[in-house]
């Protein structure tokens, strides 16, 4: 008897003692895929924007509150202080989204020159890549080395004054009941039910919304996303792709031509945004 005792006894400490050691094993590993891969090439500020964007905690603005409360655009008499007071509201958030988004950019260049050379991926490396692939919607039958060069055509900046001028046409200068009251500055279309606001003008049969986004951040940053992945705007990726291969400006005016699908006026709209370029660059102070 005492011996069984003696031998149950043993057997529960090892039990106890494997256990601990698989948790350890498993801290570990998790921690370790968290720790920043220093192959990336980024420094301590630009790593903790890329960790806090995926962790979906947005870094704050110098005036969070302005860049989150919707100004009245309404109210101004003069067209110029409201031109003026509309695109100081975005313009922020826009050079802000475009940061975090040539980080991460950065941190593709990185990973794609140590696949290049072979090396292998740190878990930090490994789970962002994972991350950026879903985000980018990159076809998961590809590579890893292959998903890179998908990668790098994506993840780039807009030019602000794409934006800007683009958030005036499809918002009608921020007095639009869309962007008043959903962030919406920028005519996106959303297709669950209650995802959004129904158009009043909406087609028999269809079925999308006016998308309603909690915050300006929400709103840059989806639609940035947007125009880096969907189908519809492959044109306008590889217009920025061949001015990054020829080291040229990456420039609103070039970019607008990949537009086409954006509106269904196709020409008429691009022509329409290159005339509100000509007119309004002087009130962005770019």
């Amino acid at each position: 008897m005492p011996n069984t005792y003696n031998l149950l006894h043993k057997f529960r400490y090892f039990a106890v003692a494997l256990m601990l050691f698989g948790i350890m094993y498993t801290a570990d590993n998790y921690f370790e895929s968290q720790l920043p891969d220093t192959a990336l090439h980024l420094d301590d500020a630009e790593l903790r924007i890329l960790i806090d964007d995926l962790a979906g905690k947005p870094q704050a603005l110098p005036d969070a509150t302005a860049s989150k409360k919707i100004p009245n655009f309404k109210k101004y008499e003069d067209i110029t202080d409201k031109k003026r007071a509309f695109f100081a509201y975005l313009l922020p958030e826009i050079n802000r989204q475009n940061d975090i988004t040539l980080i991460k950019r950065k941190a593709v260049i990185s990973m794609a020159q140590q696949l290049d050379q072979q090396a292998k991926l740190s878990p930090f490396s490994v789970k962002l890549l994972k991350r950026l692939r879903r985000d980018y919607k990159v076809d998961k039958t590809l590579s890893n080395q292959e998903s890179m060069a998908v990668l790098l055509k994506r993840v780039d900046m807009i030019p602000a004054e794409l934006v800007l001028i683009q958030a005036a046409n499809e918002s009608g200068w921020g007095t639009s009941r869309f962007a008043r009251k959903g962030y919406n500055f920028f005519g996106l279309w959303c297709f669950k039910k209650g995802c959004g606001f129904v158009p009043k003008r909406r087609n028999e049969g269809t079925v999308h919304e006016v998308a309603k986004f909690k915050d300006l951040s929400h709103a840059v940053k989806t639609y940035i996303k947007n125009l880096n992945r969907h189908y519809a705007y492959q044109e306008l990726r590889d217009i920025r792709a061949n001015l990054r291969e020829q080291d040229k400006q990456i420039t609103a005016k070039a970019l607008v031509h990949g537009l086409h699908s954006y509106s269904e006026r196709g020409q008429d709209y691009i022509d329409e945004l290159l005339s509100m370029m000509r007119v309004n660059k002087e009130h962005m102070d770019l």
